[in-house]
């Protein structure tokens, strides 16, 4: 039976939490913990929540984690108070107390290269393509803005899928152990880190009969069409749903040259259907 971890991306305080909280009851009500991608220091527009249903969960979220916390007074659950930020971070970290795991996403979520890198299922990075030194106080800044806040991680998720070589010598110089991301049915050790691969076509890999793969999901954008196939896809039987700290304990195996060539040709191959399938 396949083993399938969840991992959402794009969590930030200024996100659409309306769309994060229906996620979030529908991986409660099956008991899937999931990995959670967290932007150090949001600058991208387009994930910014602006309707009025996710100012209500907003409000929800910050009067919920301040009565948490106990300190409710002055606080109005709309972003006005004193440290209305701080709470909507604490509520992020405290996601941990769940069982859930989370992996820095990136610095700031700004697409700054038209670089695929070493997994090129994009061609635009915030990564690829930048000078190591650049790329290493990325990092390092990244985990500071995340540290203060209490969060704490050794699990790197890249915008866009994106890195390169570069970007893998100064993750472990900044003390990263993992990247979650890849093509393959094992979590595998390459360039001194341990990659935990994503699903390359979700229907194939709902069939396999073992392995294991991730599961990439968007919550802040996720319509209701996407929450209801969803939920058939936890209620598969042929399916165990794995927490992401179980994902993390599999012995990881070595990836070979030809595994990292098959796996760079089926990320390209895949970002070239992309594109023609966007210009029909």
């Amino acid at each position: 039976m396949i083993k399938i971890a969840v991992r959402l991306d794009d969590i930030t305080p200024d996100m659409d939490w309306a769309g994060f909280l229906k996620m979030k009851a529908l991986l409660d009500r099956f008991r899937i913990k999931p990995l959670i991608g967290v932007v150090p220091d949001n600058r991208d527009e387009l994930l910014r929540g602006k309707s009025e249903a996710s100012y209500e969960a907003e409000r929800k979220i910050r009067l919920m984690q301040a009565a948490e916390d106990g300190c409710t007074e002055g606080v109005s659950g709309d972003g006005s108070s004193d440290g209305g930020q701080e709470i909507l971070w604490r509520y992020i970290g405290n996601l941990r107390k769940d069982g859930w795991t989370v992996a820095m996403h990136g610095y700031r979520h700004l697409y700054t290269t038209k670089k695929g890198g070493c997994f090129p299922l994009n061609h635009f990075s915030e990564f690829a393509g930048l000078p190591p030194e650049r790329q290493e106080e990325m990092l390092l800044e990244g985990k500071r803005l995340l540290a203060k806040y209490g969060i704490e991680t050794r699990i790197f998720m890249a915008p866009a899928h994106s890195y390169d070589r570069n970007t893998l010598r100064v993750l472990k110089k900044a003390g990263f152990t993992a990247v979650t991301d890849g093509f393959g049915s094992r979590p595998y050790r390459w360039k001194g880190l341990v990659f935990y691969p994503i699903s390359f076509q979700l229907r194939h890999t709902l069939r396999r009969k073992d392995g294991f793969s991730t599961l990439v999901i968007h919550p802040a954008t996720v319509t209701a069409d996407a929450l209801a196939r969803y939920e058939a896809y936890f209620s598969s039987p042929e399916v165990e749903w794995i927490s992401w700290e179980t994902y993390l304990n599999q012995q990881p195996v070595r990836a070979g040259l030809f595994s990292r060539g098959r796996e760079y040709c089926m990320a390209a191959g895949k970002c070239l259907a992309a594109s023609l399938l966007r210009k029909h």
